[in-house]
C-alpha cells in the first residue's frame, strides 16, 4: 500500500508544484494519473522514488515512510520501488541481459557489479521474466539494435528485476506507435496482476488509461481534482482537468473498439 498524505514540492520560492496532496494505491491495482503538462504528474512519481525531494508532507510504501530516509537507508528502499522511464534509460552499448541484470545492483557487492558477475540465481529470474515479456531471444543482442517496444520491455524487466513493491511508470508509451503503446499497457495491466503490485502510471494518453486501468487520478495546477473508476470520468470531468487545453492535445485517440480493430491488424 502507498500512501501520500499532505504532499507538497515546491522549487525555491516559486508557486508549488504539488499541493497537499493526497492519494492512496492498494496493492495489485493500476491507477492512471493524468493531466494536462505541468500539473505535477511526474514531479508526483519523482517524489516517491526521491529523485525530487519533497518540500513536506508524508509518503509511506508499505510501513515505511519514505520522506525521512537518506544515505544507505533510501538506497534499500529504492530497490523496492521499479520505474520505468518514457526515454528507456537503457545503456545502449551493453547486452538486453546486462541492462536487466542491472535491475539487481541494489542486491549484489560492488565487485559483482563492476565485473557483471552476477549469481545464477538472478541470470535464471532475468530468462524467466524476459521470456515473460517476448525478449528472452534477444538476450546477447545491443539494446540499441532494438525497436522502441522492446526497449520498453526491458525497461520493465530491469524494474522487476529489483523485486519491487510497485512500479511507477513515467509516460511509458509515449514514445510507442500506437499498437505498441496498447500492448506496453496490456503487459503493465497483466503484470500487476500475475505479481500482485500496484502500479502508476503517468499517461497522456486518456484512452489507454480508461481502457487498461482500474481507476483515473486526474491533476490540474498540482491538486488531485478527480479520482474515480474510468466509466466515471465523464466528458465535464474532462473538461474540469484539461480547461483550456485544445481537445487534440488531450490524449483521446478514438473509442475503445476501434482501436481494438487496429490492433488485431
Amino acid at each position: 500500500m502507498l500512501r501520500i498524505k499532505d504532499l507538497v514540492k515546491r522549487y525555491g520560492k516559486d508557486e508549488a508544484v504539488l499541493k497537499d496532496l493526497n492519494l492512496e494505491v492498494p496493492g495489485e491495482s493500476v491507477v492512471a494519473i493524468i493531466g494536462a503538462s505541468g500539473a505535477g504528474k511526474s514531479t508526483l512519481l519523482r517524489c516517491i522514488n526521491r529523485l525530487v525531494e519533497p518540500t513536506s508532507g508524508s509518503i509511506d510504501l508499505n510501513g515505511t515512510e519514505l520522506t525521512t530516509l537518506s544515505g544507505g537507508e533510501l538506497r534499500l528502499a529504492r530497490r523496492r520501488i521499479g520505474m520505468i522511464f518514457q526515454g528507456f534509460n537503457l545503456i545502449n552499448r551493453l547486452t538486453v541481459m546486462e541492462n536487466v541484470l542491472s535491475g539487481r545492483l541494489g542486491y549484489v557487492p560492488t565487485w559483482r557489479a563492476m565485473t557483471r558477475n552476477f549469481p545464477q540465481s538472478d541470470i535464471d529470474r532475468a530468462f524467466q521474466l524476459m521470456e515473460r515479456v517476448g525478449i528472452a531471444h534477444y538476450a546477447n543482442k545491443r539494446a540499441d539494435e532494438l525497436s522502441g517496444g522492446e526497449r520498453q520491455r526491458v525497461g520493465v524487466v530491469r524494474a522487476l528485476m529489483q523485486e519491487p513493491e510497485i512500479l511507477l511508470a513515467d509516460e511509458p508509451t509515449a514514445s510507442l506507435d500506437p499498437k505498441t503503446s496498447r500492448q506496453i499497457m496490456e503487459l503493465l495491466r497483466a503484470l500487476a496482476s500475475e505479481l500482485h503490485l500496484p502500479v502508476l502510471i503517468n499517461i497522456h494518453n486518456v484512452t489507454e488509461a480508461k481502457e487498461y486501468t482500474q481507476r483515473i487520478v486526474g491533476m490540474r495546477f498540482g491538486r488531485i481534482i478527480f479520482d474515480s473508476v474510468p466509466t466515471d470520468l465523464t466528458q465535464d470531468a474532462m473538461d474540469e482537468i484539461y480547461a483550456g487545453v485544445p481537445a487534440e492535445e488531450r490524449g483521446e485517440t478514438g473509442d475503445p473498439e476501434s482501436l481494438r480493430e487496429v490492433v488485431s491488424q
